[in-house]
């Protein structure tokens, strides 16, 4: 299943204030790494939004200081250090996503440093009721509603884990 784009923009209401994966690490939250298009800032902040509700503390690139102004070779370093350094790493596939230029790169990077079950797309439909994602997406688990409530990552054949938190998706 895919989340439905407007849903996630709406969560980003619930937005709360943001820790290092160290400090979320020392209050037992997990921490993850969301590659997307800046594009869509909104559906980056919707996504965060929601999952830091589920206890997650969500790094986002843009809104880390200690970025270069211009992207360079510091911006790759300073992102290759929190797809590592981060417990999970995910990739919001929208339809910008697949053309931009650093979403293949961050994607590759963390397929060579995570195990491939800490790496999830979040697949999206977006409001044509088109779902957006290339074939080598499909190599890894997917973000997804969790029968039991909640949400988890399955792989292709619907096997998988609940992450955490008992409210429905979106």
């Amino acid at each position: 299943m895919a989340f439905r784009q407007q849903e996630i923009r709406d969560a980003a209401r619930f937005s709360t204030i943001r820790k290092t994966a160290a400090e979320a690490n020392k209050e037992s939250k997990r921490s993850a790494f969301l590659c997307h298009s800046h594009k869509d800032a909104d559906l980056a902040k919707g996504l965060q939004a929601f999952l830091q509700n589920l206890g997650w503390e969500v790094y986002i690139d843009w809104e880390d200081a200690t970025m270069p102004d211009r992207p360079d070779r510091r911006t790759a370093m300073r992102i290759q250090e929190k797809i590592k350094s981060s417990e999970m790493f995910f990739f919001l596939a929208t339809e910008n996503s697949m053309v931009s230029r650093w979403c293949p790169w961050e994607i590759g990077y963390a397929d060579g440093v995570k195990n491939l079950d800490r790496i999830l797309i979040v697949p999206t439909v977006d409001s044509r009721g088109n779902t957006h994602g290339n074939e080598y997406l499909q190599l890894y688990r997917h973000l997804d509603t969790a029968q039991s409530g909640g949400i988890g990552h399955f792989g292709a054949d619907n096997q998988g884990y609940v992450l955490r938190g008992s409210a429905a998706p979106f």
